[in-house]
C-alpha cells in the first residue's frame, strides 16, 4: 500500500501538470502576519460581490461563506479592496470590498451535537455577556428566564439565536459554522470550556442577500452584521418550532431502524450466538404481529481474528445478513443458519472486533434507516490498531469517530467470562470508548458478569425489544417533537412496561434517550433544518448548566498538503519515540536533529533550548492556532522519561492509529469539500474531528 505522502505527491504532480499554467506558478497569496506558510483568507458575507477592478460596482454576487485567498490589498479612498482567488495556486478572479468579508485565521468549523441530552445553545451578542454566565455561581438562575422567554417566541436582549431543535446532518448537508477566534476558560464550577466567536448564515439569508446586485456591504444593526431578527420572531429562525414540526408525526410513519449484530464467532461463543438468535426471533414475532416488519430490519456480521496467522479460522469477518437485503424473519434466519463458533483458537485472546464493526459501517447502506444500531457481542478485547494482526489499523476512538459519520450507535455487550479475567479491564476500557455515543455523550457499554448466559439473554432481549418499541412509538406519532427538556424527562422516567421487568434499568433509559436522539436527527433531515441565521456571535462548546456535556464538535478543515504535512510530522515523532523507548535523550535528540535541519537557526535547536515538541519548529503552523491542548505538542523530555515502557508504547500505538486514520481520510475522495467556486482540488478540505488531531 502506498503511504499517504506518496499518494499525495503523485496527485499533486498530476494536478500541477493539468491545472497550473506557468503564468500562475509564481503568484502566491499574501502571508498572514508572523507566518511563513499560512496565507490570508477571508469569508464572504451576504451581499459580497466580485468586481473587475478596485472601486468598481455591479459585480457578481457570491454565496455567503465562500472562502477566498487574499492576493493583494489596495486602498481606494476610505475603502479597502481585496484582490482575491478561490485557491492558493495563483488563480485570481477579481476584487472584493474588504468591508463585506471576515478574516478567517483558523480554518475550523463547528457541528452541533444532538440536542436530545442537553440544553439549547445560545448565541450571545457579546463575549462579556457569555463570560458573566460562565463565571456565575449558579448559571441556571440567569438562563432559566431566557429560555422561558425564547419558548414564547419573544426577543431576549443580547441573544441573537439558539441552535435548531432538530439535528442538522452535516454528512448530508455540509454547513459552515466557522470559528473566528477562541479561548479556553475555567468555569466557576471547575470545568474547562471554550468560548468561541463564530459566524453563521442560513441558506435563506444567503439567497436573499444574493438577489441584490449593487450592495457591497451587508445590512447592520448597531454595527453588528445580519443581526436584525425576522419580523416573525424575536430571535432569528430558531426560536420557533423547527420547519415541519407540525408534520412530524406523519413523517415518523416512515421512520425505521436497522439493528446489526456484530458477533464474536471464536471458539466458546456458541451459547451466545444461539441466545442472540433467540432474542431476534422474539422481536421478529412481536413486530410482525403488529405489522411493523418494514420498520425494523436486522443484520448480522461475525468476526474472528487474522486468518493469515491461523488459516483454520476461515474468515476475519463475514456478513451473514445485510439489513438492506433481508425480506422477513424467515429470510433472516435462512441467511444466518450457517453461523457457528470457530473450531480452532486464535493466537491471541483478543479478537478483531473493530474489523467486524468497520465492515458494518462500510458495507451497509445506513441511509435508508432513521435509527441505526450496532450491537457488539464479545467475550474478548479488541486487537489494537498497532497490533500486526489488526486488519483495520484503528483503535477504539478512531472506530467511534467513523461510526459518528452515519450516526450509528454502538452497543457493547461484554461477556466477562472467567477464562478472560486478565483481559477484562483492558477490554472494558476499549469498549467504553468505542460505545460512547457522541450524539448524547452516553456510554452504551454493558458488562455481563461471569458471562452468564441467562443474564446475557435478559439484556439482549431487553435491548432488542427496547429498540423495536422506540420505532413503534415513532410510528404511532408519540414523542414526535423533541426537545432537551423532554429528553431529560424521558431519560429519568420509569422503563416502559412493555419491556422486560428484570432488565437493567439503565440500559432501558439509555435506549429511550438514544431513540429520541435518532428521531431528532431523522426529523432534521426530513424537514431540511438549517444552522441558525445569525452572523457573528459568542457560544461555548459545553452546556452552560451541565458543563460536562458538549454542545458542539469541532472540525479542523485541512487541505491535502496540510494533511500530508501532519502525516509526515507524526511519522517522524513516532519513529523517534520508537527509537527512544528506553532513552528519552535519544528520542529528543532525533527530534532536535530533525528540527535543526528545518530551522533557520539550527544552533539554537541543537543547544537544547527547546523543552517541548511544540517549540522545536517541526509542527505545521496551522496547529499553533488551534484552541486545544495537544498531548503530542506539549510532550517534553522530562515527561517522556517519567513514563514506563507501557505508557510509552500506548503513546506510540495512538500515533500509529491516527496515521492509519489520516490515510483513510485521504482516500475518501467524495468527502473532500470545496469552500469556493472553481477552487483548485488541492485546496479542497476534509473536516477532521478535533479528537483526531495530534
Amino acid at each position: 500500500m502506498n503511504t499517504l505522502k506518496t499518494v499525495l505527491h503523485a496527485a499533486s504532480v498530476f494536478l500541477l501538470a493539468a491545472l497550473v499554467t506557468p503564468a500562475f506558478a509564481a503568484d502566491k497569496p499574501l502571508l498572514r502576519e508572523g507566518k511563513k506558510t499560512l496565507y490570508q483568507r477571508v469569508l464572504t458575507t451576504p451581499g459580497c460581490e466580485i468586481v473587475s477592478a478596485a472601486g468598481a460596482r455591479n459585480g457578481k454576487p457570491q454565496p455567503a461563506f465562500s472562502r477566498f485567498y487574499v492576493y493583494e490589498r489596495k486602498q481606494s479612498g476610505t475603502t479597502e479592496w481585496l484582490k482575491i482567488g478561490p485557491d492558493s495556486f495563483g488563480k485570481t478572479v477579481g476584487w472584493m470590498n474588504a468591508a463585506c468579508t471576515v478574516d478567517w485565521k483558523m480554518q475550523m468549523t463547528l457541528v452541533f451535537s444532538n440536542p436530545a441530552n442537553r440544553n439549547p445553545v445560545l448565541f450571545f451578542e457579546s463575549r462579556d455577556k457569555l463570560e458573566s454566565i460562565i463565571d456565575a455561581p449558579d448559571p441556571s438562575r440567569t438562563l432559566a428566564p431566557m429560555w422561558s422567554t425564547l419558548k414564547k417566541q419573544q426577543h431576549v436582549p443580547g441573544i441573537l439565536a439558539r441552535d435548531p431543535e432538530y439535528v442538522v446532518d452535516i454528512q448530508k448537508k455540509f454547513y459552515l459554522l466557522p470559528i473566528l477566534s477562541g479561548e479556553e476558560v475555567m468555569s466557576d464550577a471547575g470545568f474547562r470550556m471554550r468560548m468561541l466567536n463564530v459566524a453563521s448564515v442560513s441558506e435563506k439569508k444567503e439567497q436573499t442577500a444574493g438577489t441584490s446586485s449593487s450592495a457591497t456591504t451587508p445590512p447592520t444593526t448597531s454595527g453588528n452584521p445580519i443581526t436584525t431578527p425576522p419580523a416573525t420572531s424575536g430571535n432569528p429562525t430558531t426560536t420557533a418550532p423547527s420547519p415541519g414540526a407540525q408534520a412530524a408525526p406523519a413523517m415518523l410513519k416512515e421512520f425505521s431502524a436497522s439493528v446489526v449484530f456484530v458477533i464474536d464467532a471464536s471458539i466458546s461463543m456458541n451459547p451466545y450466538i444461539q441466545r442472540t438468535q433467540e432474542a431476534i426471533r422474539k422481536v421478529y414475532d412481536q413486530i410482525e404481529s403488529e405489522g411493523l416488519n418494514k420498520q425494523v430490519r436486522f443484520g448480522l456480521i461475525a468476526f474472528r481474528s487474522n486468518v493469515k496467522a491461523v488459516p483454520g479460522l476461515e474468515y476475519t469477518t463475514r456478513m451473514y445478513a445485510n439489513p438492506n437485503e433481508v425480506k422477513n424473519s424467515k429470510d433472516f434466519f435462512n441467511k444466518v443458519s450457517g453461523l457457528k463458533q470457530a473450531n480452532v483458537s486464535s493466537t491471541r485472546f483478543d479478537e478483531d472486533s473493530y474489523a467486524g464493526v468497520m465492515q458494518a459501517l462500510n458495507d451497509i447502506d445506513w441511509s435508508e434507516f432513521g435509527a441505526r444500531y450496532i450491537v457488539l457481542i464479545t467475550d474478548a478485547g479488541a486487537l489494537d490498531g498497532s497490533d500486526p494482526l489488526s486488519s483495520t489499523g484503528l483503535n477504539a476512538s478512531q472506530v467511534r469517530l467513523e461510526a459518528g459519520k452515519p450516526g450509528v450507535a454502538i452497543y457493547t455487550l461484554h461477556l466477562k467470562t472467567p477464562s478472560g479475567a486478565k483481559n477484562h479491564a483492558s477490554a472494558e476500557s476499549q469498549y467504553r470508548d468505542l460505545s460512547n455515543y457522541t450524539g448524547t455523550n452516553t456510554t452504551l457499554y454493558y458488562p455481563v458478569n461471569a458471562g452468564d448466559v441467562n443474564e446475557f439473554g435478559r439484556k439482549v432481549d431487553a435491548l432488542a425489544s427496547a429498540i423495536a418499541s422506540q420505532v413503534k412509538s415513532a410510528y404511532l406519532g408519540e414523542d414526535a417533537v423533541g426537545s432537551a427538556v423532554h429528553a431529560k424527562t424521558t431519560a429519568t422516567a420509569a422503563p416502559s412496561t412493555a419491556l422486560a421487568p428484570t432488565a437493567d434499568a439503565q440500559m432501558l433509559r439509555d435506549a429511550e434517550l438514544i431513540g429520541h436522539a435518532m428521531r431528532l436527527t431523522y426529523l432534521g433531515s426530513r424537514t431540511g433544518t438549517e444552522a441558525p441565521a445569525v452572523f457573528k456571535a459568542w457560544i461555548t462548546d459545553r452546556d452552560l448548566i451541565s458543563q460536562d456535556v458538549p454542545t458542539v464538535d469541532v472540525r479542523v478543515l485541512l487541505t491535502k498538503s496540510q494533511l500530508s504535512d501532519l502525516y509526515d510530522v507524526l511519522t517522524n515523532v513516532m519513529q523517534a519515540a520508537s527509537a527512544g523507548k528506553m532513552s528519552s535523550t535519544e528520542m529528543f535528540d532525533q527530534l532536535r536533529s530533525l528540527a535543526a535541519s528545518m530551522s533557520t537557526d539550527p544552533n539554537q535547536i541543537r543547544q537544547g533550548n527547546t523543552t517541548q515538541i511544540k517549540d522545536m519548529g517541526i509542527m505545521a503552523e496551522f496547529l499553533e492556532d488551534l484552541p486545544y491542548q495537544s498531548p503530542v505538542l506539549s510532550l517534553d523530555e522530562e515527561t517522556w522519561s517519567s513514563w514506563d515502557v507501557l505508557s510509552q508504547e500506548k503513546f506510540i500505538r495512538e500515533l500509529h492509529s491516527k496515521l492509519r486514520l489520516y490515510q483513510s481520510y485521504n482516500n475518501k475522495t467524495s468527502d473532500w469539500i470545496s469552500l469556493a467556486p472553481d477552487s483548485d482540488p488541492r485546496d479542497f478540505v476534509y473536516p477532521v474531528p478535533l479528537e483526531a488531531m495530534p
